[in-house]
């Protein structure tokens, strides 16, 4: 290490007490006298050089200049009257002036509220307050990566998506503008965190279905499709309570730039869509080397080296067609055995999954298997012990790690945490005081070099589904244990800690292990069960495929391959 300069202090205020404390936070004390004066100027010209970076101008990418739209980039908040679910967090109608392509002409779309659009606010599902010092939320001067290749494929950006408190929840009730109701049912959790974009997707599905009943709240204007992001499942979860298809792409494989960091070796951006085709056509619009994301690996595509997911899904359904109880006998379907016995999963989630799946994929002409991967139990302890002792360096801090980055400049963190910063976090998701919390008791009372064996664990459990995913093509669990359940009472602020994070425990353990290790997994819709408060309702139940790394269209193909099996099924009752 280099000193570039030496500062006589003459400007700063930390003093020779101040260093004392800091050394004594480290449980070192520090005799006076010339030891002490030296460290004191080279901190003082640390804090120098730190500060003329603070007073300098910020640098903004060109790769993330606002593209050139056909109309000004304005932005309105929806009244609750057109926003009845409470999914739009700002509205816009933005379209590239010149497309590239048209692979998503028209197609209209919401972007995750952690999701960068130049030209609108940024407000994580937060109270203005905690994102910034005025109490106005900041505004975008960036489109993130996704959001500039959704433009340049014709897409028509319709506004952004309300998400959860620093997208820190898997049900949808912590939003500072309050809860996100499921379109099938008000009143019912949507899931979390990409509660918003869920939301709007399927209640575009239940317009365009005629399923919408008399009787339900109206469901405002909506979307054909949506991007999420997902750390633990926040992709996923939503759309298994909203009857969607939402995948986790596999690590690397989207760029993340421009998009609210959780923790980067599990943050993703990914599509949710009605359909297959859709999915395929968002990810390959949103796939590709970007330059600047450093979770993109050696493996990440060029951008002109993307899969053609459509064709490939395009080809499989011709495949289908041409054989539609063949082409299935060269798949061997895995139902990971330990994730129906994860605590929290409904009987009746746990056998319609299992019940779907075996019947569907074999009516197709698949092989189903039961496959045991004893480590899975573990995977949402390795999750939990891989992330959380850094988690708020990223997520509340916007402080990067030793790896290059580029985090949104306009999302500056109000921190250090003061009284009035807790208050207001611990009445809108105290999962966030948890998660500062954690930190800083690993910090000070956990052993050094734990958070790096739980990174190794990682790697030992990647290595356990990638050998299961050697004797099978595809792993079939449950997606969300439950079907979507009412907005806990216990979600009102005067409630404690506990009445309102207990709904949420246990509620990703079967889709968070897959966020460490990077594998692609997609959640399926796979049958309807009701609510036991509502019998007259039927709310969707979702199964989650996994499959290979890079291999995400096989994911896509499984998926089609239990779409075809169900109806051949339907095809033959009928008969």
């Amino acid at each position: 290490m280099s000193i570039i300069s030496l500062s006589d202090g003459s400007s700063s205020g930390f003093t020779a007490g101040d260093l004392r404390d800091l050394a004594a936070h480290l449980n070192v004390e520090l005799p006076d006298g010339k030891d002490a004066e030296d460290y004191l100027r080279l901190l003082w010209s640390f804090e120098a050089v730190m500060k003329q970076v603070e007073d300098g101008p910020d640098y903004f990418h060109q790769g993330l200049k606002p593209q050139a739209v056909s109309t000004a980039r304005w932005y309105w908040k929806p009244s609750p009257e057109d926003n009845p679910l409470n999914a739009w967090s700002h509205r816009c109608d933005l379209s590239a002036a010149r497309p590239t392509s048209d692979i998503l002409k028209g197609r209209t779309v919401a972007i995750k509220d952690n999701i960068c659009v130049a030209g609108l606010p940024t407000t994580l599902g937060a109270p203005a307050s905690l994102v910034s010092e005025d109490g106005v939320f900041p505004v975008s001067q960036i489109d993130a990566v996704v959001v500039a290749r959704l433009l340049a494929a014709g897409a028509v950006i319709k506004g952004t998506s309300t998400c959860e408190c620093f997208c820190a929840s898997p049900l949808s009730f912590t939003s500072a503008t309050g809860p996100v109701h499921n379109p099938r049912l008000y009143g019912y959790t949507a899931g979390g965190s990409s509660s918003g974009s869920c939301a709007l997707v399927a209640a575009h599905s239940l317009l365009s279905s005629e399923q919408k009943e008399e009787g339900h709240l109206p469901l405002g204007e909506t979307v054909e499709l949506a991007i999420g992001s997902d750390q633990a499942g926040s992709v996923r979860i939503p759309a298994s309570y909203n009857g969607l298809y939402g995948l986790k792409p596999t690590f690397g494989l989207n760029p993340y730039t421009g998009a609210a960091s959780m923790s980067p070796m599990i943050d993703h951006l990914g599509p949710i869509a009605s359909t297959l085709e859709d999915i395929a056509a968002l990810l390959q619009v949103m796939a590709g080397y970007d330059g600047l994301d450093p979770r993109m690996t050696p493996e990440s595509p060029l951008a002109g080296q993307v899969k053609p997911y459509p064709q490939l899904l395009l080809d499989f359904r011709q495949q289908i067609l041409a054989g539609p109880r063949e082409v299935g006998k060269g798949w061997r379907i895995g139902l990971l055995t330990e994730s129906f016995m994860i605590p929290g999963v409904d009987p009746e989630v746990r056998d319609t999954v299992r019940g779907a799946a075996k019947r569907f994929f074999e009516t197709a002409g698949a092989t189903v298997v039961d496959i045991s991967i004893p480590m899975h139990r573990e995977g949402p302890v390795i999750w939990t012990a891989a992330t959380r002792p850094s988690m708020s360096n990223w997520l509340c801090q916007g402080r990067p790690s030793g790896h290059l980055s580029y985090l949104p400049p306009h999302l500056q963190s109000r921190w250090p945490l003061s009284q009035e910063t807790y208050d207001v976090l611990n009445s809108t998701n105290p999962a966030l005081i948890n998660i500062i919390l954690s930190e800083r008791f690993a910090q000070r009372f956990l052993p050094a070099g734990l958070e790096a064996k739980a990174h190794r664990k990682v790697f030992e459990l990647r290595a356990a589904y990638d050998q299961a995913l050697e004797e099978v093509d595809v792993l079939v669990t449950p997606c969300a244990p439950t079907v979507a359940m009412p907005h806990p009472k216990s979600s009102t602020r005067a409630s404690s800690i506990m009445e309102r994070l207990a709904p949420a425990i246990g509620l990703t353990s079967n889709t968070c292990p897959f966020n460490v290790t990077g594998h692609p997994a997609l959640n399926v819709p796979c049958g309807v069960s009701s609510p036991p408060e509502r019998p007259d309702v039927l709310l969707p139940i979702g199964m989650q495929v996994i499959g290979k790394r890079w291999k995400d269209e096989d994911v896509i193909k499984a998926a089609a391959l239990f779409e075809s099996g169900r109806e051949l099924e339907s095809n033959n009752a009928a008969e």
